[in-house]
């Protein structure tokens, strides 16, 4: 955690991004560990690097370095125009320093002269890049009030910090590339290993400008309260700038370890699609084992406080299950199960006024409902069949068509026009719920058929 500007990290941030790895299942092997724990760590490299001549002490004012003073990976671009010129190289590195120098002075990276810097980058490939291109950075800013030593830069951090944890690879955004030079002869000045980089394609909005609070959620622990898998974020994170090699889409999390390389990266930027997302989040839905995908569910009705403990185990377990199964099809995100899907779940909904008012609106419904729940209560057998022929049978009576009376079911059963089957429903429901609906459903379609236009 880079966490050394004390006046910009707050204990809340930190476990923002701890709780959103957690959710995705991204485990760490080690740590958190905190490099405001190790600061004596890179006060030992900046020693190390004064010693051997690597590195200055420089009184001069940030200003001076327009553009190029100590810059964080975000804010690494060149001046505007128009400002003054970039400052290279410093007088500092070739004046005599007094020994009080360490208690005001920022201390920077002395850059070699007329060379180059090489690397190899696994997605970008070779690079090389003239070191008059690179500024004498800043290791450890000048001291504030009340500072012994000045912030350790990120640049610093970076580079110790892998040293010292033995990192092999460093796979990060494209927009650090830049700093890519600067910490390969910060890795070679203090005789380390330079470790493989792999520079990632960055994730644009659909304006295909830099991913901000006006494309949407700001943080990943947004998208999990919106009700998206965290498996599904995974699937839909992983093939944003790489390519398994073929045209598979649904990959779960032991598939993605198999089939990730560094090879199949792009150099393209991505651009972040909400539409895909759900799309994703709807096969996952739809396509994980029923076993899996209760908890996640159980979870929501929680939350929504429709849960009964009866659907925990036995018999009760088995009907949540089917009903679960029953209604995943049409489900895009978690929340559709407690408020879509909530008649499912609890006696307590809503009837949608533009559901009453299409299908209630015949004068002849409320008599159809009441005759209609009658039969279904006379039923000695509740399934799929005989709730279909005893509604059937009621609309051949009247001379009504069967559709007429479905609709109007529906509505009076889960509160809208839009649900699974509507046989398939009544049997999940069970015949208890179902009849008492019906009658319960009496008054409100007498009304809406009041105010409707009249039977043909």
């Amino acid at each position: 955690m880079e966490d050394t500007d004390a006046e910009r990290n707050r204990p809340e941030l930190v476990e923002g991004i701890l709780d959103s790895l957690r959710w995705l299942g991204l485990d760490w092997d080690e740590g958190p560990i905190f490099q405001s724990a190790r600061t004596a760590l890179y006060a030992a490299a900046v020693e190390k690097l004064l010693a051997s001549g690597a590195a200055y002490y420089c009184d001069c004012p940030p200003e001076k370095y327009a553009g190029g003073d100590a810059a964080e990976p975000d804010d690494a671009a060149a001046a505007p125009q128009g400002a003054p010129r970039r400052v290279v190289r410093c007088a500092c590195r070739d004046r005599a320093v007094p020994a009080s120098a360490a208690a005001t002075s920022a201390v920077r990276f002395r850059v070699p002269h007329a060379q180059t810097t090489q690397f190899d980058d696994a997605v970008f490939g070779p690079r090389e890049i003239s070191n008059d291109e690179i500024e004498d950075f800043v290791l450890l800013r000048s001291p504030r009030a009340g500072q012994s030593q000045g912030l350790p830069t990120y640049q610093l951090c970076a580079v110790v910090d892998d040293a010292e944890m033995r990192i092999t690879h460093v796979i990060r955004g494209a927009d650090h590339l830049s700093n890519t030079p600067k910490q390969v002869l910060l890795y070679r000045a203090l005789a380390a290993p330079v470790p493989i980089f792999a520079h990632v394609p960055l994730i644009l909005g659909p304006d295909r400008t830099r991913l901000s609070k006006r494309h949407g959620a700001t943080s990943v622990g947004s998208y999990r309260d919106e009700g998206f898998l965290a498996e599904a974020f995974d699937n839909f994170l992983a093939l944003l700038g790489w390519s398994p090699g073929d045209d598979s889409e649904f990959l779960r999390i032991p598939d993605l370890r198999g089939k990730f390389s560094l090879a199949g990266v792009s150099r393209t930027n991505a651009v972040f699609d909400r539409p895909k997302l759900e799309w994703f989040n709807q096969q996952y839905l739809q396509k994980l084992p029923i076993a899996e995908l209760l908890p996640l569910v159980e979870a929501e009705l929680r939350r929504a406080d429709i849960w009964q403990e009866a659907w925990a185990a036995g018999e009760g377990r088995d009907w949540f299950a089917r009903t679960v199964d029953l209604l995943r099809p049409r489900t895009r995100l978690l929340p559709n199960f407690s408020n879509w899907g909530r008649a499912f779940f609890s006696d307590t909904f809503d009837y949608d006024p533009a559901a009453c008012a299409k299908f209630w609106k015949d004068a002849r419904i409320p008599s159809l409902l009441e005759r209609l729940a009658g039969a279904l209560a006379a039923l000695p057998e509740w399934n799929h069949d005989s709730c279909d022929a005893a509604l059937r049978k009621l609309c051949e009576a009247e001379g009504v068509k069967a559709g007429l009376l479905i609709n109007a079911t529906r509505v009076s059963i889960v509160g809208q026009a839009v649900a699974p089957p509507l046989f398939e429903t009544m049997v999940v429901l069970g015949q208890p719920r179902v009849v008492d609906r019906l009658r319960k459903s009496l008054p409100a379609a007498t009304a809406a058929a009041a105010s409707g236009s009249p039977a043909a």
